[in-house]
């Protein structure tokens, strides 16, 4: 019994490799550096929604069929967050990292990884707030495109305002989350000034290159789904993006501690998973003098 399962999870392990290999060579999606566990669950979802009853069968339509790809896709990735996720995290930027910001004439911020777009309108509210929004220029990347068309409609099931309301209040909100989208039709239509200096954009983190300099990257609940190669891959990336002094905001489980990039930060706030670019390299610090 034991060596039947064996086979079976061996058959497994090479149906998912070859399911990951087809969507890279034909699409030029790489998912194979990506957690193994998230991987199998994520690929399942995909079969199941497509109706298919291996990963070999859905393969196969996946090959031939480039209408199969946006369903994949849409199941490959996650988008799940919302609106002030852990209010902490904008407090703290708010508090702490806006001060700082306030000192360049002009202003870059990537959110990569941009999922539905809340964690973006979230940070265009903030500067809104802080009075930064109109020198601010937003880069919202995602490698899934639908994600990227839904983020940049800024449109939300009414439902979820509540949720969206607490969160923005916890996270130290000025005013009343009301006055930054219409309600109608079941939907929450978020102001077009908030992404009105926003450039959207298909991005993979995998295999794509730094394409802007930033003075703050917030990339949060991304790393979690990557292998420890692609982790580094991706902080060295965040590390040739920054600006000296610029900032680095991850998610609450993500860290830089077993980086080979960490050198390039120096910790700002870890409890809420906030970075500084160094100033220096750690290995070319001036050294004080006692004189």
């Amino acid at each position: 019994m034991k060596a039947r399962a064996d086979a079976e999870a061996d058959a497994a392990d090479i149906e998912l490799d070859l399911f990951l290999e087809a969507l890279n060579r034909r699409y030029h999606y790489d998912f194979r550096s990506y957690s193994r566990a998230s991987l199998t669950r994520r690929a399942n979802v995909a079969r199941e929604r497509l109706d298919c009853v291996t990963l070999s069968e859905l393969q196969g339509r996946l090959l031939r069929d480039p209408d199969v790809l946006h369903e994949v896709i849409d199941a490959m990735t996650v988008q799940v967050s919302d609106l002030f996720r852990d209010p902490a995290y904008y407090r703290a930027l708010r508090e702490q990292v806006i001060p700082h910001l306030r000192t360049f004439p002009s202003l870059k911020v990537w959110v990569a990884g941009c999922a539905n777009g809340e964690e973006l309108y979230s940070l265009a509210i903030l500067f809104e707030e802080e009075g930064l929004l109109d020198r601010t220029m937003f880069y919202a990347t995602e490698i899934n495109r639908r994600a990227l068309g839904r983020a940049s409609a800024g449109i939300y099931d009414i439902g979820r305002v509540p949720g969206f309301t607490a969160n923005y209040q916890n996270a130290g909100g000025r005013g009343s989350l009301s006055d930054y989208y219409t309600a109608a039709y079941g939907s929450a239509a978020f102001n077009r000034r908030l992404r009105q200096r926003t450039l959207f954009s298909e991005h993979d983190l995998a295999t794509d290159e730094v394409f802007s300099e930033a003075h703050l990257i917030s990339c949060r609940n991304v790393l979690i789904y990557f292998d420890n190669t692609l982790q580094d891959r991706v902080i060295g990336l965040f590390a040739q993006s920054l600006v000296r002094g610029g900032f680095l905001g991850l998610g609450a489980h993500e860290t830089l501690r077993f980086s080979s990039h960490s050198d390039a930060f120096q910790p700002f706030n870890e409890n809420e998973r906030i970075w500084r670019r160094a100033a220096y390299p750690q290995s070319t610090v001036p050294e004080t003098s006692d004189a």
